[in-house]
């Protein structure tokens, strides 16, 4: 099956965009889920010249589709998220500009009040680090702490190593 999102994203009259809406609701929930990946993908890979024409097309989508939960009630605030996660990507993109973007990037989520442990992920390009900054920026809890950060620089060693350094030495 042809992703879902890559045939809205080529409507270009209302009259296919109403095909596309007539064709993702015969589908039902699995065609309704492609749409959200495909969607979803967009959202992890647009870059700064695209940022009001993905939002233009969650407006259209949300159009479309406004009781998303006629496909499955976990998605009843889908097109809140989405919307948070464009808005809070636009804030990094804007925040971060050129070669500051170039490099390795991380996102690390605390929570200094709770026994919960750190979260990070490493090892990122900024375009993955400013979508998943927006993406769990948008769900943060109480007390909770979200950052992306630039890495300047790397030790990086494997535990295999330390294995061949002993056994090296016996």
């Amino acid at each position: 099956m042809t992703n879902p999102y890559i045939t809205f994203e080529k409507a270009a009259s209302e009259e296919e965009l109403l095909q596309f809406q007539q064709k993702v609701t015969e589908g039902g929930f699995t065609a309704f889920r492609l749409f959200l990946e495909g969607f979803r993908s967009k959202l992890k890979e647009y870059v700064d010249q695209e940022c009001t024409a993905v939002a233009e097309r969650l407006a259209t989508a949300r159009r479309l589709f406004p009781e998303p939960t006629r496909f499955s009630p976990s998605w009843a605030a889908i097109w809140d998220e989405f919307e948070e996660i464009i808005a809070y990507k636009l804030t990094v993109l804007q925040s971060i500009q050129g070669e500051e973007r170039d490099g390795e990037w991380q996102i690390l989520i605390d929570n200094p009040y709770t026994n919960s442990d750190l979260v990070c992920y490493p090892s990122l390009t900024f375009f993955e680090g400013a979508y998943m900054y927006a993406y769990f920026r948008s769900d943060l809890k109480q007390n909770e702490f979200i950052r992306l950060q630039k890495i300047q620089t790397v030790i990086l060693a494997f535990g295999s190593e330390r294995m061949k350094e002993q056994r090296k030495q016996q």
